[in-house]
């Protein structure tokens, strides 16, 4: 038995490779969000019903700042621009263009079924009317979270684009560069509000200072939204798993996380890179090897070991590690590893192995999977063109990573004649009679009855005359 000194080891070799077996026994981030739940409750419930008021509060307690408008002046916006170093002006413009690249091209059409002559199925895509997105603020800044949301959602067609961002202590604003992100994207209505505040006050809305409705010309007075999206810290979770009765949302996201299967023909040290990558994130990342080979997971034990130890994140990236999340998990093959990986369902999978490409198609579980030694997970939270809104916890087994088809709603127009409808009239009266709801049948029946009693534009010309 192997011995680590940077991170868990967990030994699969010869283990049942049954998702129940597995699932309580790779290492996981603790989802249990009780205390956040019971947290927001109430302060979600003092924004539905004290609006502003409630706002003002919760930004004082947790934001440290209670401006007198919430809404970012369009001058503070042109002026993050003006300022923004050119180089992260390239970077975000080169962003933009990739996601919207992306975006564009899984964009759905109209599909019309004709199920005979005369009876007609359109489903249509439309965009929700207004949408909120939340670029968090913790401990680091977030420009790609404001392109990751905001692209999509205009490639869509939505009208109407919020979003919120916690203050910076010495500004009262989000951040500078949060703010040139949005106004590169010609989003002009951003909030400097934060946490669960945001969440509480993009689903529910709040008047202006006097009272002001949020039509009313300059009012800082912000209105609902019908869906939020973006990531965020357990409180921010736990205020959208509570208002998602009132508002669609994207998911209810913990902690980032990166799985690797990776075998002996794998670069230790870019392994190693790429779990520390996650791990400087937050100290419950979640940052997993498998891999079959002893070799392979010595060897990138010491290379977290020198990495970790230089890099400026350093007991951040180390918490991460040892935490309970994180680990090497050791399997007896290949075909172990796919078992764990797919049973995982990890937001980024990565993979390092011989015929990497080969192996992609047999991930069927991972929110965004990256294929071979030069398509790295900061590569996808970045510039990649794929989106790094994806889902967590295990989630990746049916959850979707935002995109388009986040902000679309799906209708569907049905159109028939009275000939397609007598076509099909019995057989809906039989079934509508075998599930005793009678006035089902008797509604498609009554339509042949009243044409058969009405007269016909021939009679009447006839009485006519």
């Amino acid at each position: 038995m192997i011995t680590l000194s940077s991170t868990n080891l967990v030994d699969l070799r010869g283990s049942r490779l049954d998702k129940r077996t597995l699932r309580a026994r790779l290492p996981r981030a603790d989802a249990d969000a009780g205390a956040p739940l019971e947290a927001v409750r109430p302060l979600l419930a003092g924004i539905r019903t004290r609006g502003r008021a409630a706002v003002a509060e919760a930004a004082a307690r947790f934001d440290g700042a209670a401006p007198e408008r919430f809404r970012v002046p369009a001058e503070a916006l042109a002026s993050a621009l003006e300022g923004l170093d050119p180089a992260v002006r390239a970077a975000l413009e080169e962003t933009i263009r990739r996601v919207r690249a992306v975006a564009q091209a899984d964009l759905p059409g109209a599909s019309v079924t004709e199920l005979g002559e005369g009876a007609r199925v359109t489903t249509r895509h439309l965009p929700a009317e207004r949408v909120g997105l939340y670029v968090p603020g913790g401990r680091a800044v977030y420009p790609s979270s404001v392109v990751m949301n905001a692209v999509p959602a205009q490639v869509a067609g939505v009208s109407s684009v919020a979003i919120a961002s916690p203050p910076q202590p010495d500004t009262g604003l989000p951040h500078s560069t949060v703010l040139a992100a949005a106004a590169l994207l010609g989003v002009d209505e951003v909030w400097a509000i934060g946490g669960a505040q945001a969440i509480g006050a993009l689903a529910y809305g709040f008047d202006g200072p006097s009272g002001e409705a949020p039509d009313v010309p300059g009012a800082d007075a912000l209105e609902p939204v019908d869906i939020i999206t973006g990531p965020g810290n357990a409180y921010v979770a736990a205020a959208k798993a509570l208002v998602r009765e009132h508002v669609g949302i994207d998911a209810v996201a913990g902690p980032t996380e990166i799985i690797v299967l990776a075998d002996g023909t794998a670069d230790p040290a870019l392994v190693a890179a790429d779990l520390i990558s996650q791990a400087e994130h937050d100290p419950m990342a979640a940052a997993v090897l498998v891999t079959a080979s002893e070799a392979l997971a010595v060897a990138v034990d010491a290379e977290l070991d020198a990495q970790r130890r230089s890099a400026l994140h350093a007991e951040r990236i180390g918490e991460s590690l040892t935490g309970a999340q994180s680990g090497i998990v050791l399997v007896d093959s290949l075909e172990a590893g796919l078992a764990v990986v797919n049973a995982y369902a990890g937001e980024h999978v990565e993979l390092h192995v011989a015929d990497a490409a080969a192996v992609a198609s047999r991930v069927v579980n991972g929110g965004a999977v990256f294929v071979g030694p030069h398509s790295p997970v900061a590569l996808g939270d970045y510039m990649a063109g794929s989106n790094h809104v994806l889902p967590t916890l295990g989630t990746a087994a049916f959850g979707d990573c935002l995109g388009v088809r986040s902000f679309l709603r799906v209708s569907q127009v049905i159109e028939y004649s009275a000939a397609a409808l007598d076509e099909v009239a019995e057989r809906v009266i039989a079934l509508a009679e075998a599930e005793e709801l009678p006035a089902h049948g008797e509604a498609v029946r009554r339509r042949a009855a009243a044409r058969t009693a009405a007269p016909s534009a021939a009679d009447a010309d006839v009485r006519e005359v």
